[in-house]
């Protein structure tokens, strides 16, 4: 990404490290758990590495030296968003990601071809679900692992475990958010902007800058200035990522089209529509929106609603500002590396401004 370490390729080498060292501990309670490694370790293959990276440069802004540990530490958040994304697809029902299959139906087929080889076996669906959601466990309790065994001394781990707890707690608590609003089949703006920040915008860029700061023994001013900064840039990242789960395409996003309207995901992008959709609108989106069989043409109707309602162009509107905003508070912030200037102004515009 910077021309002074490749991130992506450092956080992929701390990653498979620790799992190389997670199949020989697990190895010795049984050969079977050898499947919820190498699933860890497909999982946390490629990627867009914007919560390691955000953690990295938080920690150059702070004046962390980069010959510390810092990306060993920077991958755990990529181990946490693992743990999310395999809890997110089991509650969500989604068949793909990252144009494989998720990993309940991974293991679902697992399950499928063992009893069809046996002739004996249990329910495929249930175990793909069940073995998914101690998949995501296991990489939770991961993530948890591999900060606190990354190479920092206990002084800087206990001020970065304070940002940790809270990232976690905070991207828990907007998926229950994010229940909550699909199960109450109604499009709450207010809800969808809480949303919005607690499952997306502090979990994908504030606290991942925090705890990298953190570890480089930041000050409060600089933390309250990468919220600044970090705040807008992930509420933008999450308005494009819902328009792209909408409109983007297939082939690029590795997610089926559509599915965000299978799925009746209550986003800004749906709430702004039915706050400003016609009657006649309001009654063919209701008709259609959430259902799971819904064909190519029921799609392309849903989209024409948002896109008929101005949603999408309020959306677009939002992420400009939010991005303006962002730009805006970083040229403010007290950083303590010129470096981690320009590489935060490329994050922000990478992470708002992508097709994937």
């Amino acid at each position: 990404m910077h021309a002074d370490v490749d991130i992506p390729t450092e956080v992929q080498r701390a990653l498979t490290g620790f799992l190389d060292i997670q199949q020989e501990r697990l190895a010795e309670i049984g050969p079977e758990l050898a499947e919820q490694v190498q699933a860890a370790r497909d999982a946390t293959s490629g990627g867009k590495r914007l919560r390691p990276s955000f953690c990295y440069w938080g920690f150059r802004a702070a004046g962390g030296d980069p010959a510390r540990p810092i990306l060993k530490a920077a991958a755990s958040l990529e181990m946490l968003h693992v743990s999310a994304l395999v809890h997110d697809d089991v509650m969500d029902s989604s068949d793909v990601r990252r144009g494989a299959p998720a990993a309940h139906k991974r293991f679902e087929a697992l399950q499928r071809a063992r009893s069809e080889a046996s002739g004996v076996g249990g329910d495929p669906v249930g175990f793909g679900i069940g073995a998914a959601i101690l998949l995501g466990d296991l990489c939770l309790i991961w993530a948890d692992e591999m900060l606190h065994t990354s190479g920092f001394d206990a002084a800087a781990l206990a001020r970065a475990s304070k940002f940790f707890d809270a990232v976690r707690v905070e991207v828990t608590a907007g998926q229950y958010l994010d229940l909550v609003a699909q199960a109450s089949g109604e499009a709450d703006m207010d809800r969808a902007l809480r949303v919005l920040r607690y499952k997306s915008a502090t979990y994908t860029v504030e606290r991942p800058l925090h705890i990298g700061a953190a570890l480089g023994g930041a000050g409060q001013h600089l933390i309250d200035s990468l919220s600044a900064y970090g705040l807008p840039v992930g509420e933008a990242f999450q308005l494009r990522d819902d328009l792209l789960g909408v409109f983007g395409d297939p082939a690029v996003t590795g997610k089926p089209a559509g599915d965000d309207l299978r799925e009746g995901k209550r986003t800004v992008l749906v709430a702004y529509a039915v706050e400003h959709a016609s009657e006649v609108q309001l009654t063919e989106f209701d008709r259609l929106f959430g259902r799971p069989d819904l064909d190519d043409d029921e799609i392309q109707l849903l989209r024409e609603i948002l896109q008929d309602s101005r949603a999408v162009r309020a959306c677009e509107d939002l992420i400009t500002e939010r991005t303006e905003d962002a730009l805006e508070a970083l040229d403010r912030a007290p950083l303590a590396d010129d470096a981690a200037h320009k590489a935060l102004s490329d994050l922000a515009i990478a992470a708002t401004a992508r097709t994937l």
